[in-house]
């Protein structure tokens, strides 16, 4: 999988699972209450949290997949159907609509925004599956690529006020259905690619 590792088309892909744009009217019903200045340092703050995480378990998931044995064939199948799963649910979301999680005087401080909405299980679960479908040779590009998809999700979620003006709740989530369709073709390429170097064709 070396030869086709691409910094951007990485970046793309984790930034598909990071889902900002679905993050957007959740993010700003967790800071309703709290006023627009203090809603931005707040964002910032939890958005680097979070690239802690993400960081930790970037040079270390690596060790976690080692214990169990996994080969790159197994990481990429299973990565596709992680991937699969996490589009159908961009396409196909769920109505609970239960997003308050906090009393009117409080404000978050890492969950639930740095955790998970930022490093959540599907973002965790992509790292790991990453690290150990490339080789050693590209750990810093995949660095790379993970630091910049964190990146733009972090300036759209900075400008998340900005974008429900002017998007609004239809607008933000077409946003999120076109991602979960570029993600899911992806992952069907995903399996496509692992079951053909499972059976050599």
């Amino acid at each position: 999988m070396t030869e086709n590792f691409s910094i951007l088309s990485s970046a793309i892909l984790f930034m598909f699972v990071l889902d900002p744009f679905g993050n957007v009217p959740l993010v700003l019903s967790i800071l309703k209450t709290v006023d627009t200045k203090r809603k931005r340092t707040i964002i910032i703050r939890e958005m680097l949290f979070g690239l802690g995480i993400l960081s930790f378990f970037f040079f270390f998931g690596k060790s976690f997949l080692s214990i169990f044995h996994l080969e790159t064939i197994a990481v990429t199948i299973a990565g596709g159907v992680i991937f699969f799963v996490i589009a159908l649910k961009m396409i196909f979301p769920n109505n609970d609509g239960n997003t308050t999680l906090f009393g009117v005087n409080e404000e978050p401080f890492i969950v639930p925004i740095a955790i998970p909405m930022i490093a959540g299980p599907s973002a965790l679960a992509t790292l790991l599956l990453m690290t150990k479908a490339y080789s050693q040779d590209l750990h810093w590009e995949l660095f790379a690529s993970v630091v910049l998809a964190w990146f733009f999700s972090s300036c759209i979620l900075y400008m998340s006020p900005i974008l429900y003006k002017v998007l609004k709740q239809k607008g933000l989530n077409a946003m999120e259905k076109l991602m979960g369709m570029l993600l899911l073709m992806m992952s069907v390429q995903m399996f496509i690619n692992g079951t053909r170097d499972l059976f050599h064709l």
